[in-house]
């Protein structure tokens, strides 16, 4: 089996974007998960709406501020250059590795290490994304190297990392 490394953007390493952020595919993907209203931009209240699905609990004056930082423009949105400046931002690998687990975490609702089909089913429900649990099952499937019918941490960081069409990707 071989890999390959994707071309860093110039200005940049692999290790200066998060594991989950290594191609413009991607980094769209999750922009477009964001952007509720399919307008090109990331309001304020779709922000705190993302942020609030994910079970954090930020003030309106954290919002506010957050909003500040990243829309440097100056717009009252976030465009894809904005949010990919944010998402390039966490250069530091140890935080990519926390975001990574915190990502995970979400996903694992029961906190047993593992994302079962129904736990990746209501989450993407609660951010909005339609999709059935066998959906579900069959994205699971598609990363599932032990064949345990879950996804454990390994495995989504493998998964993270690949390069997936968007479509497989949890």
């Amino acid at each position: 089996m071989s890999t390959t490394t994707p071309t860093p953007q110039p200005g940049t390493t692999k290790e200066a974007s998060p594991v989950f952020l290594e191609n413009m595919d991607q980094l769209q993907t999750l922009f477009n998960q964001f952007d509720a209203n399919k307008d090109g931009k990331i309001s304020a209240a779709e922000l705190g709406d993302v942020l609030k699905a994910m079970g954090s609990n930020y003030t309106e004056e954290e919002l506010k501020r957050a909003m500040e930082d990243i829309d440097t423009d100056k717009d009252g949105f976030i465009n894809l250059s904005e949010f990919s400046s944010l998402c390039r931002s966490s250069s530091d690998a140890v935080t990519a590795a926390s975001e990574l687990r915190d990502a995970f975490d979400l996903y694992d609702q029961d906190k047993n290490g593992l994302i079962s089909a129904s736990e990746l089913h209501l989450v993407l429900n609660r951010l909005g994304m339609t999709c059935s649990v066998d959906d579900c099952v069959r994205m699971i499937r598609s990363v599932d190297s032990d064949r345990d019918g879950n996804v454990n941490f390994e495995e989504f960081k493998k998964m993270m990392s690949a390069s997936m069409p968007s479509n497989d990707r949890i």
